[in-house]
């Protein structure tokens, strides 16, 4: 949950009204955020002006600035109105070269006209772009923000993906003139005192740079890196050119929509923004930014009120979206609100974001308490699958082994080189951007965590018998989340000998614990339910010839299938876990019990 500070004194004049802090928190309470910390007391020491830090919700990126949460407080206030943002004609054209596809293929851009700064709107239009590039810009890895004086350069605009030695600026607050590969090279080095070294490694390795040239040839900026000294903006700045270049075409159209929405009431105009026309050259498309199309959304008013235990007519309920930012009127389709959605709510995606909307503004404080909400039946209950894990569990903990609870997380080498197996690139889902060389992947199987679980207590007393009943990941290109998790169980017995009889009776145990029989005669005419064992000498990770595949058949009739194996592991695999003993394991699918 991100906590922005404002100016006390400047916030409160903007709601219109000196509120004490009991007040005030009431009044965050109601709107569904919360006063964190009133630095007034600790201000007074420093001689500096308080502030008011606020937590808002993380979605709620119309809220990042002053600007924006004044005016939704006071909207929920009833104090002013919803603003009505409007689109000039656009005069000025971006043009998006095809080179860009190699590194950040999208862009959005902007005129605010007649633009008044003063010193603390100025300072909040330089803090919103910092709390969007680390919030939904991902620290500008998805969208990097643009600002310049629009008086400096002339249009029409030209984006493009340039070599690293092939164009030269002098970047902010800079006197010397760089190119791409230097200012790479000089934001690298330690002593700077900057931020923009973390954001190197975004570009770095890429053939080209992205670039902002004006028709003239000026560079304006190295998104994500830096702007151009040419076009710094200033307090005094009255025409700002906004530019916005992106991975992703969605979050940059928010991007952009949020910083226009909030600094275009300092326009000679209020609330009116000068669009330009975004040209993509590699398919001859093009799209006017920002996007001011509105967007609505149908909603049962019987839906909000079941949810709700309210029986409010479209009216009332019309009134508390209203003090939400959300307008809405009854719908042609009986019993049911259009909603008007503002460029600055992109929250709202779902009749349940309404819906909760529609209960702040009716104030939570006010639903009523003890009322059956619905005929849905609220009693909880396990899911079938973790009901499975505690039979593992429980037969495990039954045959003395001690369930152990490392971290799904792992090096890329623990999941698959120091278990003598080859990544395909098919099954683990891999980190973007790891911190660090311990957590690459999401383990595809549980035997790396209890090998590093066995390794750090190694000087325990022999045997070491540990189990686990955790997940593992598998991606799945066909799935929208292109991956899943699977239950799994997994046992080792780690000692002088590998115990290969110990953890098969084990196996015994779980599979009796199961009410699942041993079935002798596999490779004969019965078809009877029940587990065996057929040796596999294709797992490496296992001694050749002590390795098994584990088969089950769920129901009488059914076709066989594998759910796990067991063996003796390699010597290699336990050298490459720092372990100097023998050791047996056992790894099953859960779900396969389901």
């Amino acid at each position: 949950m991100p906590t922005i500070s404002v100016p006390k004194k400047g916030f409160l004049d903007l709601l219109g009204k000196q509120y004490s802090n009991e007040e005030f928190d009431e009044l965050c309470f109601e709107f569904g955020v919360e006063l964190d910390e009133d630095t007034t007391e600790e201000a007074l020491k420093l001689n500096v002006e308080p502030e008011l830090k606020i937590e808002i919700g993380a979605n709620r990126y119309d809220l990042l600035c002053t600007e924006g949460i004044a005016q939704s407080l006071n909207e929920f206030l009833g104090r002013k109105e919803i603003p009505r943002y409007k689109l000039t004609k656009a005069t000025t054209q971006l043009y998006v070269e095809p080179s860009t596809e190699q590194i950040r293929p999208y862009a959005a851009a902007a005129f605010l006209r007649g633009i008044t700064f003063t010193d603390a709107s100025y300072q909040s239009f330089i803090d919103l772009q910092d709390k969007l590039h680390s919030n939904l810009c991902r620290n500008r890895t998805l969208v990097a923000v643009g600002t310049h004086d629009a008086d400096t350069i002339k249009g029409p605009f030209y984006y493009k993906g340039v070599p690293p030695k092939d164009f030269k600026f002098v970047p902010l607050n800079q006197s010397k003139e760089f190119t791409g590969a230097e200012l790479i090279e000089h934001y690298k080095q330690p002593d700077q005192k900057n931020n923009i070294g973390r954001f190197v490694h975004i570009i770095e390795d890429s053939p080209v740079f992205p670039v902002v040239y004006d028709s003239e040839g000026t560079v304006c900026s190295l998104p994500p890196l830096i702007n151009s000294e040419h076009s710094k903006i200033s307090k005094s700045t009255k025409n700002v050119f906004i530019e916005c270049t992106a991975t992703d075409r969605t979050k940059v159209e928010i991007v952009i929509n949020q910083l226009v929405a909030m600094f275009s009431r300092y326009c000679s105009e209020p609330f009116t923004v000068e669009p330009l026309e975004v040209v993509s050259e590699h398919n001859n498309q093009s799209r006017t930014t920002p996007n001011f199309t509105p967007r609505s959304m149908e909603v049962s008013t019987k839906y909000i009120n079941s949810c709700l235990g309210l029986n409010q007519s479209p009216q009332e309920i019309s009134a508390n979206l209203k003090r939400m930012s959300l307008p809405s009127a009854p719908s042609e389709k009986e019993g049911y609100l259009k909603v008007e959605i503002p460029i600055t709510r992109p929250d709202i995606l779902h009749p349940c974001d309404i819906m909760e909307d529609a209960a702040i503004g009716y104030g939570y404080n006010k639903l009523p308490k003890g009322k059956k909400l619905s005929n849905a039946n609220f009693v909880a209950a396990p899911l079938p699958i973790n009901k499975i894990s505690d039979i593992f569990r429980t037969a495990s903990a039954q045959a003395s082994w001690l369930e152990v609870l490392p971290l799904t997380l792992c090096s890329h080498d623990e999941n698959y080189k120091f278990l003598r197996v080859e990544d395909d690139g098919t099954q683990a889902v891999k980190l973007a951007n790891p911190k660090t060389a311990e957590y690459q992947v999401v383990r595809t199987t549980l035997l790396p965590g209890i090998l590093k679980t066995v390794r750090e207590n190694r000087k325990h007393t022999l045997p070491i018998k540990v189990f686990e009943a955790g997940d593992v990941v598998f991606k799945n290109e066909k799935l929208e989340r292109k991956s899943y998790n699977e239950r799994h169980w997994a046992a080792i017995y780690v000692g002088k000998n590998a115990g290969f009889e110990i953890i098969q009776g084990l196996l015994g145990k779980v599979m009796q614990t199961f009410r699942t029989q041993w079935v002798a005669d596999y490779g004969k005419a019965s078809l009877s339910r029940g587990y065996w064992i057929e040796q596999d000498d294709s797992l490496p990770t296992f001694f050749p010839g002590r390795g098994a595949k584990i088969m089950f058949r769920p129901k009488e009739g059914e076709e066989p299938k594998k759910i796990g194996y067991l063996g003796v592991l390699h010597p290699e695999v336990m050298k490459n876990f720092d372990l100097p003993y023998a050791a047996s394991y056992v790894e099953l699918n859960s779900e396969a019990f389901l």
